[in-house]
Parts: C-alpha cells; sequence; structure tokens
C-alpha cells in the first residue's frame, strides 16, 4: 500500500479488522461466541462498536454487582494505580489495600471467619480450600454435589457434578464423592476419609436452586460428627446477590471455610478462601509456602473490591434487592415461562427445552438485552443483573422477555398448523 507504513496499516487493521483479529487470534470456547465487541459499559448499559446499546441482564455472571463504572470503584483504582501496582502479593510484603479489604470482610462474617487468603479466581480460591481442608484434617477425600459448579481447573473441575463437563479431561482428582443435593440419606456417605464438603448454599448452575433449611443445617451435623470441614461456594451469591450480604446468612448455617470471587473485585480479578486464622496457619508451615499466588490479592483488585463493598453498605442496594427481584417476578409472567426459580437478582426463567430458550436469548439479544443460560439447566434463561438496575430498566428487560416468549410462541403455533 503506496504511501503507508506498517504503524498506519496496522491503525486500519484495528479500526476494520478486530472481529478477524478476534476470531484468529483469541481462544475460542465455543463454537459459536457472540462475538459482541463492546467500546463502553456504564451502569446497566453496554454499548458495541456499531453504536448499538444493551441492557445487560447478567452482569458478567454476578461479577458487575454495582453496575459498570461505579465512581467509588473507578476513583479507588485510580487511586490505587497512581500509587503502585504489583508489588509482592504474598510474601514479606504487607499491602494496604489487601489488609484493609481483610480486615473489613472479617468484619461482617461470623468470627470463626477472620482470615483471608486472596487469590486471582474463584476457581483459584476452591483449589485453595481443597488443599487447606487436606492439610488441616489429614484426610484425603473429598465430597460434592451433582449439577455444582466450582471452577474449570483441574482440581476443581474434580468437584463439578456433572460428566459431559468433565470427562473429556479425565483422569482427575481421586477420591471425590459425589453426592444427591437435598438428600439426607446421602449425607451418610460423609465418612472418616472425608476432609471437606463443597458445597452451594443455591446451586446456581443448576438454574437457581435454594437448599432447604432443615438439609443444610443436616450437612452441617454430619460434618460436625465425622470431623470433616464444611465450605460454601458463595462466588456466585455473595456481595447481596440473594438478598443478604451472605447467602448462608438467611439459613443459620456457618460453614468452616468460605469461598469468594466474582463480586468480590466490583470487576476486577479476585477471588477469596477464608477460614479461621489458626486453621489457615496450617499452609504456613511443613511444607512452607504451602500455597503460594502471584497475582492473588493484587493492590488494585483490593482497592476496588473494597470501594465496592463500601457503596453496597452504605448506598441502600442490599435492601433494594428484594423488592426489585419481586418486581421482575411480578412482570415476567408469560405461559411460556414454565417455572420461576429466584433466590434475590439471581433468576432461572425455565421454557422446558433448551433450544426454545437459545431462540428465546437470541430474540432478547436483537431486541438489546443480553441474558445468558446455565451449564447443568441449558433450558433456563439466567438472568442476574446488576444490583443498582432501576426499575425502569427491570420493567424495559421484562418487556423485552415477554416480548421474545410471545414471537416464540407465534412461530411455534404456526409452524404447529403448517404441519397439520
Amino acid at each position: 500500500m503506496p504511501g503507508f507504513g506498517s504503524a498506519e496499516i496496522d491503525e486500519l487493521y484495528k479500526m476494520f479488522y478486530p472481529r478477524q483479529w478476534f476470531f484468529r487470534h483469541v481462544a475460542q470456547t465455543s463454537p459459536s461466541p457472540l462475538a459482541l465487541e463492546i467500546v463502553r459499559a456504564e451502569g446497566s448499559r453496554l454499548t458495541a462498536a456499531d453504536g448499538k446499546t444493551y441492557l445487560d441482564g447478567i452482569g458478567g455472571i454476578s461479577v458487575c454487582h454495582l453496575g459498570h463504572g461505579h465512581p467509588r470503584v473507578r476513583a479507588a483504582i485510580h487511586q490505587q494505580v497512581d500509587a503502585y501496582l504489583h508489588v509482592m502479593v504474598y510474601g514479606e510484603m504487607v499491602l494496604s489495600p489487601q489488609t484493609s479489604y481483610a480486615h473489613r470482610l472479617a468484619s461482617l462474617l461470623p468470627a470463626s471467619l477472620d482470615c483471608v487468603y486472596f487469590t486471582s479466581s474463584g476457581a483459584e480460591a476452591v483449589e485453595g480450600a481443597m488443599k487447606l481442608a487436606k492439610r488441616r484434617t489429614g484426610r484425603p477425600g473429598i465430597a460434592a454435589f451433582r449439577h455444582s459448579y466450582h471452577g474449570s481447573t483441574q482440581g476443581a473441575l474434580s468437584l463439578i457434578g456433572d460428566e459431559y463437563w468433565r470427562s473429556a479431561y479425565r483422569p482427575l482428582l481421586p477420591g471425590i464423592q459425589e453426592m444427591e443435593h437435598g438428600s439426607l440419606q446421602d449425607l451418610f456417605r460423609i465418612g472418616t476419609d472425608t476432609a471437606c464438603v463443597v458445597a452451594e448454599v443455591v446451586q446456581a448452575e443448576k438454574g437457581v436452586v435454594p437448599s432447604s433449611a432443615p438439609w443444610l443445617q443436616a450437612l452441617r451435623d454430619r460434618c460436625d460428627a465425622i470431623g470433616a470441614m464444611l465450605v460454601f461456594d458463595e462466588i456466585q451469591t455473595g456481595f447481596g446477590r440473594t438478598g443478604t450480604l451472605w447467602a448462608f446468612e438467611g439459613y443459620g448455617v456457618v460453614p468452616d471455610i468460605l469461598l469468594l470471587g466474582k463480586a468480590l473485585g466490583a470487576g476486577m480479578p479476585l477471588g477469596a478462601f477464608i477460614a479461621s486464622r489458626e486453621c489457615m496457619e496450617a499452609l504456613s508451615t511443613d511444607p512452607v509456602l504451602g500455597h503460594i499466588t502471584t497475582f492473588g490479592g493484587h493492590p488494585v483488585s483490593c482497592a476496588a473490591g473494597l470501594a465496592g463493598l463500601e457503596a453496597l453498605l452504605t448506598e441502600g442496594h442490599l435492601e433494594r434487592v428484594s423488592g426489585k427481584g419481586q418486581l421482575f417476578r411480578e412482570r415476567l409472567q408469560h405461559p411460556m415461562i414454565r417455572d420461576f426459580r429466584q433466590a434475590g437478582l439471581l433468576m432461572a426463567l425455565d421454557f422446558g427445552h433448551a433450544d426454545v430458550n437459545q431462540r428465546i436469548i437470541a430474540r432478547c439479544l436483537a431486541k438489546g438485552l443480553l441474558t445468558d443460560w446455565f451449564l447443568f439447566a441449558p433450558q433456563c434463561l439466567r438472568l442476574a443483573p446488576p444490583l443498582t438496575i432501576t426499575p425502569e430498566e427491570i420493567a424495559e428487560a421484562c418487556q423485552i422477555i415477554v416480548e421474545a416468549c410471545t414471537e416464540e410462541e407465534n412461530v411455534s403455533e404456526s409452524q404447529t398448523e403448517t404441519a397439520v
């Protein structure tokens, strides 16, 4: 191209060929990604490169609980960036964003959960908790539940309660006991070789299925009786998603180890496993450096997370979750919706068939609403909007879903009539 140097050509490619670069150079995790090119996100809105805006109905899969670009979170990020970025997060350094966040989290948790190990992600938190439980108890076994999701790393994948997702990667960790969530009988499979039981208070990827209080208490009692540690995975449900700061608050059952992620960083990458000080000391000796991480508890992520937590607690967002959830329930009425399951602002709309769900998701996207599905409930549409979503935006989202349902219903009826 005469008159153009390589730098100018690169700029032209950046303007006209980002999609080609995406498909050529970015690893794909499905055969048909959405491939939306987002250039700006603010509040509950996403803006694509073509100028089209979308109402975000999933909040980055429960990550953006305060929406996109919350001013207090952005200010904290800028302030920390100006101070320092990475130093050495686990070793000998005292990093004030990290220590301040750990102290604040401990102040909002039961006294037995007073020591925080920050990680880079929720999956890494799962890995750390598994190691901690084995080290603390001296036992090799771990129990988890069918239709549970705990991450995609080799260890976390071993706990996933669905063979479809794990079969291609065997052999996985040995000694994993799979049980049925909600089954009292299965609790007796927790034995003297069980180091810990990893459970979701609300099974998210099953399509939002909350635990019953009696069963969760029975699980706690069985772990106590047998000497196994109880681990609650609140990576999706923590930070107000279900209407309380932590989902387990509504059950009166306290875990030995708590797993956090997603909203923990208020949009920045961050995870954590939390236990007692005494318990966590097991990772510091025999061997020393029993669990280490390069980026876990990054100062910028911790600064963002702490700012997000304070905003959640002081701006009234937590108190409004229940009312906003009720608005969704009232407005999402349609014959196509066979079931509506909800835990605060984590919702599943069951359409009965995965292909129907995918068509409705596509119709919603075309109308400007980003939704999703669930790994273990592909027939269900996922809604997990920012907790900051307004009543007007809720009305807009519900109208789009109902319209998409009506269009799908009309097409199905038309096809039936044609077939007859």
